[in-house]
C-alpha cells in the first residue's frame, strides 16, 4: 500500500482545530470578576492577605485587603479540616499572588472557592468528593449492586444455561 504524500498534511489539516482548542489554557479571572460566576469552574487570580484558621480546623485564605471592610468582601477561599492533609501548609501562600482553579459556590451570602487538593493551585481540578445521597444504602462488603436497576434483577426465576428439560443423557 503506498501513501500519498498529501496523507500527512491532510492528518495534520485535520487534527490542527483539535490541538488549537485543547491546547489553549483558560484565562484567570481577578477575584472581583469570580463572583459573578456562580458554579462555573474557573482560574481565579489572588493575592492572599491572611490565613485565617478557626478553633476546628477550617483554614480562610483572606483575599480582601485589610483596608476593606468584612460585609464589603464578596469572595472567599476555604479549606475544609477533612481536606489539610491533601492540601498541605497553606502559609507559605501568606502574601502571595496565585492562582487557584476550582468552582465558584455561593457561600453565606458571598461567593467563594473550597480548596480540597494542592493541585488546585498548579490547575489541577479539585478533589471528587462523591454525593453521600447517590451512596445511601450501599456498603463495599455487601454482593448486591449500588443502584437499583431493574435489569440487573432476575426476570421470572432462577434460569440455568440450559433448561433441565433439554438435557440430554450422557452414554
Amino acid at each position: 500500500m503506498r501513501l500519498s504524500r498529501a496523507t500527512p498534511f491532510a492528518a495534520i489539516i485535520f487534527f490542527a482545530p483539535v490541538v488549537a482548542v485543547a491546547g489553549k489554557p483558560r484565562p484567570c479571572v481577578p477575584v472581583d470578576q469570580a463572583a459573578q460566576k456562580l458554579n462555573k469552574d474557573i482560574c481565579v487570580t489572588a493575592h492572599i492577605y491572611e490565613i485565617v484558621e478557626l478553633p476546628d480546623g477550617t483554614r480562610f485564605l483572606d483575599v480582601c485587603s485589610p483596608q476593606t471592610p468584612d460585609d464589603q468582601c464578596r469572595f472567599t477561599i476555604v479549606s475544609l479540616p477533612e481536606d489539610r492533609g491533601d492540601v498541605g501548609e497553606l502559609k507559605k501562600y501568606r502574601d502571595a499572588e496565585v492562582e487557584i482553579r476550582g468552582i465558584v459556590q455561593p457561600m453565606r451570602g458571598r461567593s467563594g472557592m473550597v480548596l480540597s487538593h494542592v493541585r488546585q493551585f498548579y490547575g489541577g481540578p479539585p478533589k471528587f468528593k462523591p454525593n453521600p445521597l447517590l451512596a445511601r444504602g450501599f456498603s463495599a462488603d455487601e454482593e448486591r449492586p449500588a443502584v437499583n436497576d431493574p435489569n440487573l434483577r432476575s426476570q421470572g426465576g432462577r434460569r440455568a444455561f440450559m433448561n433441565t428439560k433439554d438435557r440430554e443423557e450422557r452414554k
